[in-house]
């Protein structure tokens, strides 16, 4: 039809099965009773095979027109079991959906005509027993007849349609599907996913992941709030995959079942140790000042600790922010016998007595007086070293002054280290009693690990954050370091090996974690290996966490890859519309016309006239507002540059999994309690 006309009649009661019907009788009659249409029984029996033929083509024809009518209204469920999930060395599969094209458009602009509404709606007996649920909703006698209705079997005229909402003719128009496959070359550009709350973001997670760790990729997932189903995904596919050894669990609200890391232990300059603490302090306006000198601060104990041969943690800041004092005595024990004579102890001792409380100046009284001779020392003799100079102004400092400008950083650096969240992000190396693993991110990617991160941000915001972007800042400097050397750095020449990892991130609701040092990573981590993919609810939450729409346009133009679910904000949709070409649509016009005779002496006294008009319009492929009634479970891809795909994404359900560990099932069901994050259709 479509390969003949300029309009598809899709739309319309399926006449086809008026031919086929009669053609079938004719070709029984034929080939039973050749006779009856004066035929001979060899002419018979050809006759009955042609017409059988035009019977099956027609009867076809006619299925098709009724199975897009009825998927127009519902479409069947796609499921997918997990051990049956498909993985490519060098493809991802992300679901099963068409190439859109104008064709689509055509179709979906055609499902809005006002004549064809019916074809839209449910059936009677549908309608019917939805009246009666309601109706009679409290009364006992009909339940067993409600739980008939409701039976989800073939053939049962009264099932409910399942709760994903949206449109189903948006699917419903490619009337053929296969699976989707994108290029794994695709990925090093990474990956955005957009999609409201409840629409099956997360699971669209879940199914990449299970390829990314059945592949052999490094897989690092990052949760801020914390979805059960999700970690009970990681944990069966790592299992499924023979990498449970290989995979941590680092779970802020969960401290009991966490491995441990120190968020500020591993750097490649010293400077991002200060930078990491005091990223989630205010920087505009009056707070600028007061960040800078918390990281001016921050930068020098860090140093103080680095040169001592100790690994900074939030612990040591935050411990060393309040006392200075006992940092300052550390380290001039430690630097001095490097540059001053033999006896300098004793020249310090004897300043040390020689003090008088009554004769220090101000911002020095109630001070220890060791650590005022140990200043005097080395100031009458000259001695100079950028770190001990920076501690002594520190040191001279009025206190309560010095305590009002790092306010705003204590308050922070407290969160971090209360309860048992301090075990976890400043472990302690020399407890042999604690057997919970600590972790970095070079000897995760060596091992080819599997990570899991619960940041418990519903619980806290500001502790989650923090450690979120410490631990993006950190991986940015081992992407940094591992572009340059490999990451065998520093092994024996017979281990090393040339070949870059594969290293898959996943940050559900990036949003919540995205800072400045988000942006390096995408647009200069490619190059050692880092695939990122980033799922959020809007474009506007990114805005709004980064404070700077420039900042934004700059994250989002590193993403090469855009997967859209059903949003509900108009600038979002648009992010994809915007990028697609537009198409011409046709629109059927019915003209009806009479006309007088004005010639008396004619025999027509009037003439009248109905023709349809074609006409085409530019419209763009899809609009915002189709991409707002998607329905759950399914999305539009933006594929290797301008490729627009429809995709449906498949279900699966991990929550009885064998293969998850009994102690995680029980701390999956608590999380469920307290998060109630699960989306399940």
């Amino acid at each position: 039809m479509s390969k003949v006309y300029p309009m598809e009649a899709l739309l319309r009661p399926p006449v086809e099965f008026f031919t086929a019907f009669s053609a079938a009788g004719a070709a029984f009659i034929a080939g039973i009773a050749p006779w009856a249409l004066m035929m001979t029984p060899s002419v018979g029996t050809a006759t009955a095979l042609v017409l059988s033929m035009l019977a099956v083509v027609r009867t076809r024809e006619g299925w098709r027109i009724l199975r897009y009518q009825r998927s127009l209204r519902k479409l069947p469920e796609y499921r997918l079991s997990v051990a049956k999930t498909p993985v490519s060395a060098t493809r991802l599969f992300l679901g099963q959906g068409f190439l859109w094209t104008q064709q689509h458009t055509q179709r979906l602009r055609d499902t809005q005509r006002p004549k064809v509404r019916h074809y839209l709606q449910q059936g009677i007996l549908y309608r019917w027993a939805r009246q009666m649920e309601s109706r009679h909703e409290k009364n006992t006698a009909f339940k067993l007849l409600f739980r008939l209705f409701r039976l989800n079997v073939w053939g049962n005229p009264f099932k409910p349609l399942p709760p994903v909402g949206g449109k189903p003719q948006i699917h419903a128009v490619g009337m053929t599907e296969q699976a989707v496959w994108m290029d794994l070359r695709e990925r090093v550009g990474h990956t955005l996913v957009l999609g409201t709350t409840r629409v099956g973001k997360t699971r669209f997670a879940e199914l990449l992941i299970t390829q990314d760790i059945r592949r052999g990729d490094v897989v690092i997932v990052f949760d801020p709030k914390g979805d059960a189903d999700l970690m009970k995904r990681v944990l069966a596919e790592a299992k499924r995959a023979g990498r449970d050894n290989e995979t941590y669990i680092f779970h802020l609200g969960y401290p009991e079942i966490s491995c441990r890391y120190n968020a500020i232990g591993n750097f490649s300059r010293i400077t991002e140790v200060a930078t990491r603490v005091t990223n989630a302090l205010p920087s505009e306006g009056n707070s600028a000042a007061f960040r800078e000198f918390a990281w001016r601060f921050t930068n020098m104990i860090a140093m103080a600790l680095v040169k001592m041969g100790r690994r900074p943690d939030y612990q040591q800041i935050t411990r060393y922010i309040t006392h200075i004092e006992p940092l300052l005595l550390e380290y001039y024990r430690h630097w001095l016998p490097e540059v001053a004579p033999d006896g300098w102890k004793q020249a310090v001792q004897k300043i040390a007595t020689g003090i008088h409380e009554k004769d220090l100046p101000s911002a020095l009284k109630g001070r220890s007086h060791d650590v005022i001779a140990l200043v005097r020392y080395v100031k009458e003799n000259g001695f100079y070293d950028a770190v001990a100079d920076g501690l002594r102004s520190a040191f001279e400092y009025d206190k309560t002054y010095f305590d009002k400008i790092v306010a705003s950083l204590l308050p922070l650096m407290e969160k971090l280290i209360s309860g048992k969240t301090a075990q976890l992000i400043s472990p302690n190396y020399a407890d042999a009693d604690d057997q919970r693993p600590i972790i970095d991110w070079r000897q995760v990617i060596r091992r080819k690990g599997i990570v899991y991160v619960g940041l418990d941000a519903l619980s806290d915001m500001a502790v989650a954050s923090a450690v979120g972007n410490s631990m993006f800042a950190d991986l940015v400097s081992v992407a940094g370091d591992i572009y340059k050397h490999g990451t065998d750095h520093g092994l024996p020449n017979d281990i090393k090996s040339n070949k870059l990892p594969t290293v898959s991130l996943h940050a559900d609701e990036f949003n919540e974690l995205i800072g400045a040092e988000f942006i390096p990573l995408l647009n200069k981590a490619g190059g050692a290996g880092f695939q990122v993919t980033a799922y959020t609810q809007t474009w506007s939450d990114v805005e709004a966490r980064l404070g700077n729409k420039a900042k934004a346009g700059q994250v989002a133009g590193n993403f090469n890859t855009l997967i859209m679910l059903r949003v509900k904000e108009l600038a979002t949709a648009e992010m994809l519309t915007s990028q697609i070409d537009t198409c011409e649509v046709s629109t059927l016009m019915e003209v009806s016309g009479v006309n007088d005779s004005s010639d008396p002496f004619s025999s027509v006294d009037f003439s009248s006239s109905n023709e349809d008009r074609l006409s085409t319009t530019e419209v763009p492929l899809i609009s915002p507002a189709t991409i707002m009634a998607l329905p759950k479970g399914q999305a539009f891809a933006l594929l290797e540059g301008g490729h627009l795909w429809k995709l449906r994404l498949p279900l699966s359900d991990a929550s009885d999994d064998p293969l998850i560990p009994k102690s995680m099932s029980d701390v999956a069901q608590d999380m469920q309690r307290r998060y109630n994050s699960t989306f399940n259709t």
